[in-house]
Formats: C-alpha cells, structure tokens, sequence
C-alpha cells in the first residue's frame, strides 16, 4: 500500500478551533433569537398575525412560532458532547468569547432590520459549517493530534448536520419577510469563508463585531440562556446526533 494521500488543501484550524468558533456561532445565535423573541419585533404582524402580541399570538395567521421553534434544542448541545475537555478550555479561553453580544442599535424594535441581520449571520453561520465540513474531512486524511480518522470525518457530520439546520433557519427568515421565492438558493454558499480562525476571511472575524461593544448595545448571552424556557410556545423540536464516532476525552 502506498503512502496516506494528503489532501492539495492548506488547512490552518485545529479541531479546538472548529469547536471554538461553531460554539461562538451557536452562543451567538442563542442570543439573537432570545432578545427577538423578547423585543418589541416580536409584536409586528408579520410575527404575531394581525392583532396578536407576543404572548397571545394571533393563532391563525402568526409566524412568530417559526421563531419559537427555531432554537429550543440549542446545537451547542450538539455540539459540547464531541468536544474533549481540551476544546472547551480552548473554546472558553479563545481570542473572542460569548459572555455578552451586541447587535446594532434598532436591530429588535422593528422586522426589516431584524431580517436583515438575520439573513447575514444565518448565512455567515452556513458559509461558517460549510467551511467546518471540509476542514474536517481534509484533517481525517491529513491527521490531528488525538483524533483518529473516524472521530475526524464523523465531525464533518455532524457540521453539515447542523449547517443544514442554519438553513432551513436562513430559509424560515425569508417565509417572514414574505420574500418569493424563500428558498432561492440552488446551492448554499461558505459566504466568502476561508477557515474557522485564522486571517480575514476567518469565521472568527466575521462574527467578531457581534462581540464588540462598538457595534450597538449589549445583550448577555447568560441571561438568554437561563430564560430560554420562558420563550419556547411549542414542544421542543425533534432530532438527534447523526450516528457515528463520538469522542471520548
């Protein structure tokens, strides 16, 4: 048998970068629909139907439930059982980090400038998974350090697992601003994403502004996570890990 094929493709990111930046994306994520859920947009009546509030929806004509439904199973539950204690610290200590985000100012007072962000980080959360996919397989041919190829190509599942949720979220924006067609896309794109944590066309980087104070006002992300509970109307949705190699620290 001749040697291991390497893959033409440079990869920079380690594993701990990949989890890293896809629980920056799922934190950050958490925190937007949390604070829509909870702002004045969540009355307009593309979300609430005609009449209805936030807390007694109009029940034949609210979509607000598509936002309900979007994050009551966060993926970062998916995501924290793969990483090994060396992740998380990693994660934890990374150069950004997700104890509060910001959004400019305006962004849950009113639908357009909600959907707006909404399309930008869905698809920078897509372009981000994307990225993480092939990251992963190039390193289940190229190796990693305390990761066999089976754990490696089975992270590249569950990536596109979840980038396959980022989607149907991207999507689901679309549905409320009554955009025709709301799946207009024949391909999802890496959204100019080149690696998970290094250099400027990094997810990193992109998301990094919703970490910066300067961008608007701030929102904790704890408190989004303790309150979740308050905001989800409809039974959690369904699903599971996809099968395969988990990694045991």
């Amino acid at each position: 048998m001749g040697p291991a094929r390497k893959s033409p493709t440079t990869i920079h990111d380690t594993p701990a970068d990949i989890f890293t930046a896809a629980l920056v994306a799922e934190d950050l994520a958490t925190s937007f629909y949390y604070n829509a859920l909870v702002g004045p947009v969540i009355q307009d009546p593309n979300l609430a139907g005609p009449g209805g509030t936030a807390h007694n929806p109009n029940p034949t004509e609210s979509t607000q439930g598509m936002l309900r439904t979007c994050r009551p199973l966060f993926p970062r539950k998916s995501i924290t059982p793969i990483c090994c204690g060396a992740c998380l610290e990693s994660a934890r200590r990374g150069r950004i980090h997700t104890r509060s985000s910001a959004n400019p100012t305006g962004t849950f007072d009113t639908l357009a400038p909600f959907l707006a962000l909404l399309d930008a980080l869905e698809n920078a959360f897509v372009g981000a998974y994307l990225t993480a996919v092939q990251e992963s397989a190039v390193l289940s041919v190229n190796g990693a350090a305390g990761y066999t190829s089976n754990q490696l190509e089975y992270f590249a599942k569950v990536a596109a697992s979840i980038c396959c949720v980022e989607a149907e979220h991207r999507v689901l924006g679309r549905v409320i601003g009554n955009m025709n067609p709301a799946n207009q896309k024949a391909y999802e794109q890496t959204d100019g994403l080149t690696s998970l944590a290094h250099g400027p066309n990094s997810a990193v980087d992109a998301l990094a502004p919703f970490l910066n104070p300067a961008t608007g006002p701030g929102y904790s992300f704890q408190d989004a996570l303790a309150n979740q509970g308050t905001v989800i109307l409809y039974s959690p949705v369904q699903g599971q890990l996809p099968t395969g190699t988990l990694y045991q620290a």
